[in-house]
């Protein structure tokens, strides 16, 4: 069997090539991965190696020890990952001190791991610590009217979430704990790697200020669904706001504990 035929395979190629047609992907922006089950391993372990030395990731993640997680490339484009994976992608493992990796398969015209691998594997490691061990991906992209929004709305997650939830019914329900908002930061440091991840322990979405969207999820597609929900609703709110400051009616508290009930969700707020 080709490795893009493989179930994980051929949804993490799926996601990436859905990003670059929604255009949230321009040049090399974003970056995805995704922990590996046993079988998940098993099903590529003929192609894989463990020849490549190993590398510091930046930070530890000791809760991931002997974990292999499929990531897509620094510096890569994200309209080349579903052609041409074996040049965009890699499937790393990590040592027995969750503090270094290498890869096994993938890049093979050189490279490494996407520069937010610190901030990927730390919060896959704080799902994993709060017992949400099913979330197996992590999705960056840059979102234009969410950034657009980043310029607007005050760096208050309980603000966001509550527009957010205002500007289309089904949000409530995608994503009843809301969202969290960090400030700029430098991308790729262990700043916001561990801001992300402090945010993370209480939502599966994170606003990059100026930057972009972080989502974590159980699937490709409840990954992708969630930042697609997020993105629209904020494309919503956007064009709301471009033609009048003043809401005429909107979602109201009553409306978002009527749709919690119907759908049987707890929300944050």
């Amino acid at each position: 069997m080709n490795i893009k035929e493989i179930d994980f395979m051929a949804g993490f190629l799926r996601m990436a090539n859905d990003g670059w047609l929604q255009n949230w992907h321009e040049r090399n922006g974003g970056n995805i991965s995704y922990r590996l089950t046993e079988k998940n391993v098993q099903d590529v372990k003929e192609f894989l190696s463990f020849d490549d030395s190993w590398q510091e990731i930046g930070t530890d993640v000791p809760a991931l020890k002997g974990e292999f997680f499929l990531v897509t490339g620094s510096g890569k484009y994200m309209r080349n990952v579903q052609d041409n994976p074996e040049d965009s992608v890699a499937i790393i493992e990590l040592n027995e001190s969750g503090n270094k990796y290498r890869i096994c398969w993938g890049l093979v015209n050189g490279g490494r791991p996407t520069s937010e691998l610190p901030t990927h594997l730390m919060n896959h490691e704080v799902k994993v610590l709060t017992g949400k061990t099913e979330n197996r991906v992590i999705y960056h992209a840059h979102p234009a009217n969410t950034i657009a929004l980043t310029y607007i709305l005050p760096v208050d997650s309980q603000v966001w979430t509550r527009e957010l939830w205002e500007s289309a019914t089904e949000c409530a329900v995608v994503f009843p704990e809301g969202v969290q908002v960090v400030p700029w930061m430098v991308p790729g440091g262990r700043e916001i790697a561990v801001a992300t991840s402090h945010c993370m322990k209480e939502c599966d979405a994170v606003i990059w200020t100026h930057h972009g969207l972080f989502c974590s999820g159980e699937s490709f597609d409840s990954t992708f669904g969630l930042m697609h929900t997020i993105e629209k609703a904020a494309e919503i709110l956007i064009k709301v706001l471009s033609v009048s400051p003043i809401k005429r009616q909107t979602i109201t508290h009553e409306n978002l504990e009527d749709i919690a009930k119907a759908f049987k969700v707890t929300l944050s707020q």
